[in-house]
């Protein structure tokens, strides 16, 4: 080959700088201007063949590189070095030589191309297929996480995928069938998910303006102490984060000192800083609000050391069910639960219930079990037994076992009124659970339960009770009109009422005394300026004055609407 078969006309150069101008970056990385890419690729091709080489990137190790592809004869240098390159090209001139006239080369370039697309795109979808089977597999070893259940369901779901896509779609048959869920593969991934979880959890924590922790300490089956430790922050933008921060066992004693030993090590383990802690939550049992040696005086003390300040606080859902335990309704209780014990105890009586019941279209199947740690079983089991006395008069009748309290005018009036008022204390409960709950929300619907006691205790004192919001005492009282010693009982519930309404009265202390500071968070254009810390003073009138920010606070959501504010002016 002459040295003329690798020069090139300056047209002609200029034809293949614009087909390959995006190899320019591999020539300047190379410290090779593009004033030597006419001596790299003329000296390597010749005139009519040149064209048929091109550059392609390629990552290797996380770093992106480069390599030579020659088309025309599918093979690759992988070192772009000259000598490499140049023996390429010699190995394979004759091939190279078959392509003469421009418009062949040009023509043969777009079908390698096309070629190249289509071998290429048939990896990309065999790489798309499995990476949907893996993000699969790690979608289901999730909810099997958060449905608690043995991590060997992953088997037997994956046993009902293949058999609806057998019918369905069987043409799918075979991506499905890569998706593993094997027991071991599912561990895998809840591993790696609790991980990512956790590495979240300490990024956002760095950025975390304040946060609260509450903690909850209970004894498992094997009588080893859990203590739960829970955390929520918000960072400057007003997002707000919770997670279950860590789960510490403890296998000696709980005392103030252990438990704070355990929570120091989950926090000190993320990093976080004391001086951001702004409250702790507890359950109210001695170790834990203690107020010499328990866990939250004790973290108090701490974020003061470290130049923060703290508030404890008794959990408000846990306060609620303090309050609940007031009523004492034992003569109601006591003969409901032993008849649902003797009907579900035994397997005989549950199975003759169950069939009796079905015999009788009754409205439900079943009576429900009562357990005190279950805070909302009382109301449920309460209303599903009353919705049933009747059948289960007949069948404790059968059975040889009457149970005369249901044939009792008096006792099914307490009864009716426990059912009702029970009603009541779970909807509250209900609406103090979830997430993203904000604490003057919460304590809003306590104040609102508080007021609706007092209303319930009017009604009830009256000459003529109203039973308005009391529909089963109202269905006892349409049954037995001059059975049921109206004066007596309409005293005996109001007193009921009183005492509740009391003991909300005298717990949510802790809270009562943030109410300010939750009015001024809540309502922010209802409080008077003269009422707050001079620091926020100014801010508020410039907030209050402000006729669009009032009417987005009507609109959005509290969160939302903070989210929304103006750093520069709101700090």
């Amino acid at each position: 080959m002459s040295s003329t078969d690798h020069l090139q006309t300056e047209s002609e150069s200029s034809g293949i700088a614009a087909q390959v101008s995006h190899l320019y970056p591999f020539f300047q990385n190379t410290k090779k201007g593009f004033s030597e890419f006419s001596k790299y690729h003329g000296y390597y091709g010749t005139k009519n063949t040149r064209v048929l080489w091109y550059w392609e990137r390629k990552a290797t190790d996380g770093s992106v590189g480069r390599h030579i592809k020659d088309s025309v004869v599918a093979r690759s240098v992988a070192v772009p070095k000259e000598y490499n390159v140049k023996r390429h090209y010699q190995t394979h001139e004759n091939t190279h030589a078959k392509y003469t006239g421009a418009e062949e080369r040009r023509e043969e370039i777009k079908r390698l191309e096309v070629s190249l697309a289509s071998r290429q795109q048939y990896f990309t979808r065999a790489r798309d297929s499995n990476e949907n089977s893996t993000k699969a597999s790690y979608e289901v070893a999730t909810l099997i996480a958060k449905q608690c259940k043995p991590f060997t369901e992953g088997e037997f779901i994956k046993d009902c995928l293949m058999k609806a896509v057998e019918n369905i779609c069987p043409e799918k048959k075979q991506n499905f069938e890569n998706i593993c869920l094997a027991r071991t593969t599912v561990t895998k991934r809840i591993e790696e998910l609790s991980e990512d979880i956790k590495r979240q959890v300490n990024d956002r924590g760095m950025t975390f303006d304040f946060f609260s922790i509450a903690c909850d300490e209970s004894t498992d089956r094997s009588d080893t102490a859990q203590l739960l430790i829970f955390l929520r922050g918000v960072d400057n933008d007003m997002n707000i984060t919770e997670e279950l921060l860590d789960l510490q066992s403890l296998k000696g004693q709980t005392r103030g000192v252990d438990l704070f030993d355990c929570l120091c090590s989950a926090v000190d383990g993320m990093k976080l800083p004391w001086s951001k802690v702004s409250a702790i939550v507890t359950d109210g049992a001695p170790a834990m609000a203690g107020g010499q040696s328990g866990l939250a005086t004790r973290i108090c003390n701490k974020v003061s050391e470290q130049g923060g300040s703290a508030v404890k606080l008794h959990c408000i859902i846990h306060q609620q069910v303090l309050c609940a335990k007031c009523l004492q309704f034992d003569h109601v209780m006591k003969p409901v639960v032993k008849t649902i014990n003797f009907i579900r105890s035994k397997a005989l009586n549950h199975r003759q219930f169950q069939q009796f019941l079905e015999d009788m279209d009754a409205e439900y199947g079943d009576v429900l079990y009562h357990t005190d740690v279950r805070w909302l079983s009382r109301g449920t089991a309460l209303q599903r037994f009353f919705s049933l006395r009747e059948e289960i008069g007949k069948f404790l009748a059968d059975k040889g076992q009457p149970m005369q309290e249901l044939s009792d005018p008096v006792w099914l009036s307490d009864f009716a009124f426990l059912v009702d008022i029970t009603k009541h204390l779970n909807e509250l409960n209900t609406k103090l659970q979830g997430k993203d709950a904000v604490v003057s929300q919460l304590y809003a619907h306590i104040k609102a339960f508080g007021n609706k006691l007092k209303l319930f205790e009017r009604h009830m004192s009256q000459t003529e009770p109203n039973t308005a919001h009391f529909p089963s005492l109202r269905e006892v009282h349409e049954n037995f009109p001059r059975g049921n010693s109206g004066a007596k009982n309409r005293r005996k519930y109001a007193a009921a009422i009183t005492s509740l309404s009391e003991e909300f009265g005298g717990r949510f202390q802790d809270f009562s005394a943030m109410d300010n500071d939750m009015l001024l968070f809540s309502s922010p254009f209802s409080v008077d300026p003269d009422t707050v810390a001079d620091n926020l003073q100014l801010e508020l009138i410039e907030m209050q004055s402000d006729d669009e920010l009032r009417g987005r606070q009507q609109h959005l959501s509290l969160v939302d609407y903070y989210r929304q504010l103006d750093k520069a002016t709101f700090k």
